[in-house]
């Protein structure tokens, strides 16, 4: 893990989902923006929203699906940051199952969203600013043997 401030993404506080009470709570993304981008997407890809399922401890992610005439599409909101990943199925945390966006993600960037694909989502731990994680988050790191951005950020570890 690197504290190289030319990596390809930097992690801020709040990405593994864990925090220290001392330092005050995390952001949160406001549920409501990220159903009306849901359903602005749904619109775009002329489907409807399917199952909404909000975050529940230990998961940092909310997670939806847009079902369409040729698919169902998982859609990923991370709690804390306003960052969306697309997935092939529904789980409790992710390594590196990430899909290319749809065309029709743009929906979600319109709403203040970003949206990432398989690429940075894969990218290998090596390649990012992990500056900001604590003792705590690298232990869990390493057991749960995570070595991809995506895993550190849409995880559902305890």
């Amino acid at each position: 893990m690197a504290a190289d401030k030319g990596a390809a993404f930097v992690l801020p506080r709040g990405a593994t989902g864990f925090f220290q009470p001392k330092d005050g709570p995390l952001p949160e993304v406001d549920q409501r923006i990220f159903r009306a981008a849901l359903y602005a997407a749904a619109r775009a890809a002329e489907g409807r929203v399917g199952q909404v399922e909000e975050q529940a401890y230990p998961r940092t992610f909310h997670t939806a699906t847009v079902i369409t005439s040729t698919r169902e599409h998982v859609v990923l909101c991370h709690t804390h940051h306003p960052w969306i990943a697309f997935a092939a199925e529904l789980q409790d945390w992710y390594a590196d199952e990430f899909l290319t966006p749809p065309p029709w993600a743009h929906a979600f960037a319109d709403l203040g969203f970003e949206v990432l694909d398989r690429v940075r989502l894969t990218t290998p731990l090596t390649d990012v600013d992990t500056s900001v994680l604590t003792l705590g988050e690298r232990r869990d790191i390493r057991l749960y043997g995570i070595t991809t951005l995506g895993g550190v950020v849409f995880n559902s570890w305890d």
